[in-house]
């Protein structure tokens, strides 16, 4: 929702030792530089087709989303990556797409005590992928 989320999840890939993969929309090479205060190149895969480039990734990769659904794990419960992991996060309003979330393998809740109903999406992806790093 708004672009400054993407560099900051571009930061977070860094740190992690990950590479992220976006869409090929207009708005978005302006949006990976905004927060982004890497100096160096970052990873960054181009995608034509996500929801056709997640299922192609199903044989190789783990498939985690970060969505509230009836079987959603806990983040605690998440344990670190054992092979090629890929996050996907949704819209924060309305979340992953429901032809994305059927190609999860597990989709993670994040748990909250106060008001709002979820996270940032850059906060949330950022606790997801130091997760599964295997960094906190």
């Amino acid at each position: 929702m708004h672009g400054v989320n993407l560099g900051t999840l571009l930061r977070t890939c860094d740190a992690v030792g990950a590479c992220m993969a976006v869409p090929r929309l207009p708005w978005v090479p302006a949006a990976l530089q905004t927060g982004n205060t890497l100096r160096q190149p970052s990873c960054v895969h181009w995608v034509k087709g996500p929801v056709r480039w997640l299922r192609d990734q199903r044989e190789s990769s783990d498939i985690v989303g970060v969505e509230l659904t009836d079987e959603s794990i806990r983040l605690a419960s998440l344990p670190p990556a054992r092979r090629r992991t890929v996050v996907v996060l949704g819209h924060e309003r309305t979340g992953i797409p429901p032809e994305a979330t059927e190609l999860l393998d597990v989709a993670v809740e994040i748990p909250m005590v106060g008001t709002g109903v979820s996270l940032n999406v850059a906060v949330a992806g950022s606790l997801v992928a130091y997760k599964l790093a295997g960094l906190v």
